[in-house]
């Protein structure tokens, strides 16, 4: 339209000089000053309506509905979909398209996918089994606590036991940054022989300050365990912190060592009530909702991406990786090593279960418990 304005301008012999000037062709001059007489395309058009080829979905309206039936069989209520047991890549879906007599290209298929929302994703872990009918009271209970000592100045801890590690030249999930073409080079398998020592990592993670505690354990997860893990955090950290407490609340899951059926693990808390003559509150989360526990995603997460890619080839190694975890909002991690023994199959008599000095509460007293020093610690 710009040649054919200039060859208007020149008049007579102008659409000759204007092809010979700028090579276009007479014809598509000739057809340039027709369409300068014509109505302007309407915004955000470079075409006259109708040109170029018919969208996808105008040509074959079916298609749509097609796509989604091979990518969502049981949603489209097609359980027979041939690609329900297979990769469903872009391009598998345009061969099995095009064999349904509805021709497309990977790429447009792709395209489609996005207008319907669709997107590539992973799993999540989100399904934690059968609901308790409380479980949102529960939440609620222990956020209402957690704020009521969090506001009085009360140290909060939240804790648990990290998924056990194998002692070796092991491979660990996660990449690092290397020289080209050297990966660190690990063991093939790594089998669960018993010879092979574990790491029990139990971590305390206080909420108030933003810091954690990590006993490496070399035995076993016991509740004696969680429990001295607990008393090296309040012997190395806590009572420097927490001069004047009084009271400690403790949020735990609801199962392993630090469980809310576990006799040992109540009888270990009181054996630290009386030693620091504290009162031990304790809130239970419910069952199968683990992974809200502050200490999951405030202090475990960030140890699995600081170690990632890195063999845990010795305990020194271990407490090395957990003590350099840090964050960009201020977390800090403090590690010890406990190579002490602590055996399984401890039974709780009938006498140490009845001299615990336990408050259970009204609202699912198995879940929120206070126990009391039974004596006043000796000067």
């Amino acid at each position: 339209m710009f040649a054919a304005n200039e060859a208007l301008q020149q008049g007579r012999g102008g659409i000759s000089r204007v092809s010979r000037a700028c090579g276009l062709s007479r014809v598509t001059i000739t057809k340039g000053t027709r369409e300068i007489d014509e109505e302007p395309l309407p915004t955000g058009r470079i075409r006259r309506p109708g040109a170029g080829r018919p969208r996808h979905e105008t040509r074959d309206p079916a298609l749509p509905g097609v796509l989604e039936s091979l990518v969502e069989p049981l949603a489209r209520g097609d359980p027979q979909s041939p690609l329900r047991w297979t990769c469903k890549s872009t391009r598998a879906l345009a061969t099995e398209l095009t064999r349904k007599k509805h021709p497309i290209s990977h790429e447009k298929v792709a395209q489609f996918l996005r207008d319907m929302n669709y997107s590539l994703q992973g799993n999540r872990k989100t399904e934690e089994g059968a609901d308790h009918p409380d479980r949102d009271a529960q939440f609620e209970y222990i956020n209402a606590q957690v704020g009521h000592a969090m506001a009085a100045g009360r140290p909060v801890i939240s804790v648990d036991t990290k998924k056990k590690e194998l002692i070796g030249n092991y491979e660990n999930d996660g990449r690092r940054w290397r020289k080209s073409k050297s990966p660190e080079v690990v063991n093939t398998h790594d089998f669960p022989d018993p010879e092979v020592p574990r790491a029990y990592p139990y971590g305390i993670y206080d909420l108030s300050r933003n810091s954690g505690y990590v006993s490496v354990g070399t035995d076993h997860d016991t509740s004696a365990f969680a429990a001295a893990s607990i008393r090296g955090w309040w012997r190395a950290e806590g009572r420097r912190l927490y001069p004047k407490a009084k009271q400690l609340l403790i949020t735990a899951d609801g199962g392993g060592s630090n469980g809310y059926r576990r006799h040992l693990w109540k009888l270990e808390l009181q054996k630290l009530a009386d030693e620091t003559a504290l009162s031990i509150e304790v809130c239970h989360f419910p069952p199968g909702t683990s992974k809200w526990n502050k200490v999951e995603h405030r202090l475990f997460s960030f140890i699995s991406s600081n170690w990632r890619g890195q063999p845990l080839r010795d305990y020194e190694t271990i407490v090395r990786l957990i003590s350099a975890t840090k964050t960009a909002k201020g977390l800090t991690v403090r590690c010890r090593l406990d190579r002490r023994k602590y055996p399984l199959g401890r039974t709780v008599t009938k006498e140490e279960l009845a001299s615990l000095r336990i408050v259970r509460n009204v609202f699912h007293g198995e879940w929120n418990y206070v126990i009391r020093p039974r004596r006043p610690v000796k000067s």
